[in-house]
Order: structure tokens, then sequence, then C-alpha cells
């Protein structure tokens, strides 16, 4: 920490309850009195360097009744309260003190708020002030301990413009090592997932770079966490307006959420909540679990939204900066805390532009609405699906169904192997699979949302039906009172056409699915098994056909035309 020292005499300020003595040969004449504090000082110091007291004493008139002479004087509104002034009173004095990052500021408040000029002194308290933070301004934690003590000082701190100062060296600092990072690091680190494994090998220096990128880049978030919220919703947008990358604000921003919210630290999946926490089992469920609840005690549920609002607003709207896994903690801390509307749906939005980064823990949102029916909120990854979905039909890429792409290769068009839409489609269709086997086993899960859930990835987004297949038998097999019309409604869900080899032996056997669909099952097999014969005999054919050929073309008969029949005799052949 930068200090700076001032004055030269020794010590003479005695402490004695809640009154400072100045100990010299001379008794007190004036009294200043900060909240309960009391100080017994002498006219003339403070005469000497302060224009405020100077025209306080002068115009002290004392009491009417006489009681005493000795002149006092009321400071309760100082900045800084009683340990700036005894700072500023011993400035006074010439006795030595130690400016350092956490007292200058309320130093500076104080002699300002007492006149301290050059006007009364040379080298007077403004200016040794003014003078050392500057140096405080130069290194990057001061600056963080500068801004805390702000805190304190506020209005007064705002009119010196000290708050802006700080904010603009921290987010001149942050942005200047996070761009050396980047330049560094970054593009080298940039494709780390696609270097870490090459044919299943790992790279040996692939972590240690990656690990030595995240440390150059995300070195401040812990000193900025410790700032209160105002302070650093300041900041971050200073750091914008001087076009720090969106992902180190939202690296920022994540770390400073996960102190400001320590609910976001705790799994609100029910992997780990069980029908005990929601006060008995699947029939009597209350609306929240305990467990939650007490995860978020130690503010108010007031707070703890207000909280969650401005951090939602300070996240950079750029796609894929934010975790998806950190949106979905949002968003079922949003539930916990029963925040607006509005907040659920921004987050919503957010987690459905970006669906495609989500892990299936992670979309396990449990349903902790007021009208509680499932294990899981349905409603909620419905939303969110549909939010995916819009954003896939914005990007006007769009999908090319396979009879276009037959036909644009028949006119000699160029076939992109998987087309850029396609690939978020195809992740999002594997997840949801997944998703529908996690929640088709509760018993309260009706048909025609189970159904509507499913349908709203289009067939082309699977290669194969297997995972669609398996969600289904899933819920059959969890609800066995299912008529046979309904059985037939749900497999139609499923492409017969793109099950595997596996999943089509499975279904044939399988007793769960209506008699109809199972003779679907078995009439594709049977034509893929004569497909697949019949390839093979083409491809015989053709293998025959190339061995001839090469007989008819042999060396020792070049230029010789064959006629049809008959025979010829390699003489080169041992035989």
């Amino acid at each position: 920490m930068v200090t700076m020292k001032l004055g030269s005499k020794p010590d003479i300020f005695v402490l004695e309850g809640l009154t400072w003595r100045c100990m010299t040969e001379l008794e007190s004449d004036v009294v200043v009195e900060v909240g309960d504090m009391s100080f017994y000082l002498h006219k003339f110091p403070l005469l000497s360097r302060s224009g405020v007291l100077q025209r306080l004493i002068s115009e002290y008139q004392p009491p009417s009744d006489g009681g005493g002479g000795m002149c006092t004087l009321q400071l309760d509104d100082i900045p800084g309260g009683a340990k700036a002034f005894e700072l500023a009173a011993r400035f006074c004095y010439d006795v030595k003190i130690e400016l350092n990052a956490l007292n200058v500021v309320c130093l500076r408040c104080a002699a300002e708020y007492l006149g301290m000029t050059d006007d009364y002194a040379e080298g007077n308290l403004i200016a040794q002030a003014e003078s050392f933070l500057a140096d405080v301004l130069a290194n990057w934690k001061d600056s963080v301990r500068a801004l805390e003590t702000c805190e304190g000082v506020l209005p007064a701190a705002e009119d010196l413009h000290i708050v802006p100062r700080c904010i603009t060296a921290l987010a001149s600092k942050a942005c200047a090592s996070d761009a050396a990072a980047w330049s560094t690091h970054g593009a080298k680190n940039a494709s780390v997932d696609g270097d870490a494994l090459w044919n299943g090998i790992g790279s040996g220096d692939t972590p240690r770079g990656a690990a030595a990128a995240a440390s150059a880049m995300d070195w401040w978030y812990e000193d900025v966490s410790l700032l209160s919220l105002p302070m650093f919703k300041r900041l971050i947008q200073a750091m914008e307006a001087k076009s720090m990358r969106a992902e180190s604000i939202a690296g920022a921003i994540m770390f400073y959420a996960g102190r400001l919210l320590p609910g976001l630290n705790r799994s609100a999946s029910f992997s780990n909540v069980s029908f005990a926490d929601y006060g008995g089992g699947a029939g009597s469920r209350s609306a929240t679990p305990r467990s939650a609840t007490a995860s978020l005690s130690g503010t108010s549920d007031g707070d703890q939204r207000y909280f969650l609002e401005e951090i939602i607003a300070l996240l950079p709207t750029k796609k894929g900066v934010t975790s998806t896994k950190f949106l979905l903690g949002l968003l079922r801390t949003a539930m916990l805390l029963h925040a607006s509307p509005l907040c659920r749906e921004n987050l919503e939005r957010r987690i459905g532009a970006q669906l495609e980064d989500a892990s299936l823990e992670d979309l396990l949102v449990p349903n902790l609405g007021y009208t509680v029916d499932t294990l899981y909120d349905i409603d909620c990854v419905q939303r969110i699906l549909d939010y995916f979905m819009s954003s896939m039909d914005g990007l006007g890429t769009g999908y090319t169904s396979p009879a276009l792409a037959e036909e644009g290769s028949q006119l000699g068009l160029p076939h992109a192997a998987t087309p850029p839409a396609v690939a978020p489609i195809a992740m999002v269709a594997k997840l949801m699979d997944g998703y529908l086997a996690e929640v088709a086993p509760d018993t309260n899960l009706k048909l025609p949302k189970f159904q509507a859930l499913a349908a709203v990835v289009p067939d082309y987004a699977r290669t194969v039906d297997d995972g669609i297949y398996r969600a289904m038998d899933i819920y059959l097999k969890s609800h066995p009172w299912l008529s046979e019309s309904e059985r037939e409604q749900l497999c139609r869900l499923m492409n017969c056409q793109k099950l595997s080899l596996e999943a089509c032996t499975h279904a044939a056997q399988n007793e769960r699915l209506p008699l109809r669909v199972v003779v679907q099952v078995l009439f594709f097999e049977q034509l893929r098994l004569r497909t697949s014969i019949a390839g093979w005999f083409f491809v015989s054919d053709n293998a025959a056909t190339a061995t001839d050929g090469a007989h008819l073309h042999h060396p020792g008969n070049a230029g010789a035309i064959v006629p049809k029949g008959s025979a010829v005799v390699d003489r080169t052949r041992t035989w």
C-alpha cells in the first residue's frame, strides 16, 4: 500500500474516553465536538490552517447565561466524522501522520469542508491530499481501497469528483490489462476446445496455457467484487465505455453475482432436493423447498430481487459471452425469489438464444410455482425452446431439406455437409430428447404437455430418432393407463425410418407400443435389410465386371478385339 508521511513533531494527542486532548504547555481554549467525540485544542494552530474554523471562532458568541468562556464548536456534519477531524487537527499541529489509500479520501473531503487551502498556509492539507491521491490512483489495489472508502463520504466525494476519478483509473487499468492479456494469450487459446483433443490425445500444454490465459484476464474480478452494487455498476459501465471485451465484463459480473447472490452457488435442481424438502410426499408438496429458501437467507427477499434485476441488466447482450449455466442459475434464483414476470422472461429469452450450450442437469428447473403439478417446470423449458426456435428462424440460414439438397446436387450446386443453422438445432434436439427422458417418469405429466414439448423440435433436427423413442418408451412405461389411441398419438412423434438397428430390434419386441407402430417398425426394418442386400449384390456385380475387364485388356492382347463368346488363352499363366 502506498503511504505518505506528513508532519515532523511527535504525537501530543491523548485519548481519554471520548475526549481527545492536546497536551502542551498551554491550556486548551477551544473545544470542537464531532458526534460523541470532543477535541480540546488551541485556537492559533487551527486559525493558521482552516478558513472555516477561523470564521467559526471569530463568529462565536458565548452563551448569554455566562456558563463558561471556552469557545465550543459543533462539526457534526464533517465528512469522515471524528476520525477525519482527528487527522486534520494533527496536521494543524504539524504532528506526524501517515496518509494511505484507506484515509486519504476522508481526509481530502474533511480538508475541503474545513477550507484548508493554500490561501492560509503553503502546502496545506488540500494540496497534500490531492498530491497523494494521484499516487493512490496510479496503483490498482489502492484505487480499489480508495473507491471503497468513498461510500462513507459519498456526497463530498462526488462533489470533489473523487469517485469518477477512481472509477476511471480502475477502468483504464483493467481495459489495458485485458487488451494485453488477450493479445498475448487470447488468440492462442481462442480455440482451446478444438486443440485440447486430437484423435483422443490431449495436448500437454493446453491446460497450462488456458489457465495462464484465464489468470491473465480475470485477475481483477475478486478485487472489484468487494465494491457495493452502485459502485460496481458504475465501474462496469465505465469499462463498457472504454470498449472492454464483453467476455471479460460478463466474467466480472458472474464473479460478483456469486458473492452477492449466494444461492447461485448451490444447485437448485431436484438432483439434491428430495420430496421431504417439500414438506411431504408427491401429493403434498409446498410451493418452495425449505432448503432453497434457506440458501438465500441473510438479506430480505426485496433486496435479493433488486440485486438480481440489477445483475441481469448489467449482463452484456452479446450471445455466448455469458454462460448458459449461469443464466439458468439466475433463472432458478428468480423463481425462488418470485421475481417479476418481465425479469424471468428476459432470462428465458437469453437462455433460449444459446440453448445449444446448455447441459441437461442445468435444464432440470424445479417447479416452484404456486400451483405445483409436475416435478419440473415443463412450461419454462417450453418457453425457452420456443425462444430458441424463434432465434433460429431469425438467422435466415434455415435448413435445407433432403429433397432440396438432392435437387441442388442434380443441378451441380455445391452441397454443404451441415448447414450453419442445423448444428445448433441438432444439439438442442439431442438435449431435448434427454430432457424428455428425464421428465417422462413424472406421473403428473400430461400427454398433451409431453407432446407439445417434443413436437417443437423439427424432424430434420434428428439424424436418428433413438432419443425420442427412448423418452416415449419411458413415458409409456410410467403411464400404463393410456388408451390405444393415445399411444398411437404419442408414437407419431417418432419417425420409424430413422431408428437404428438396435432401436428397431427393441421396438419390434416392445409390448407397450401399439400394434400398428410395431408393424411399421418391422416393415422399415425389412425394407432396410432388402436395401442392404441389394446394395451388396450391386457391389459384387461391379467387382466381377471390373475383374472381367482386366482379363479382357491383358497386356498380351493389347489392342486386340475379342468377339463375344470367344475364349482367350492366357499363355503367361502357369497351370
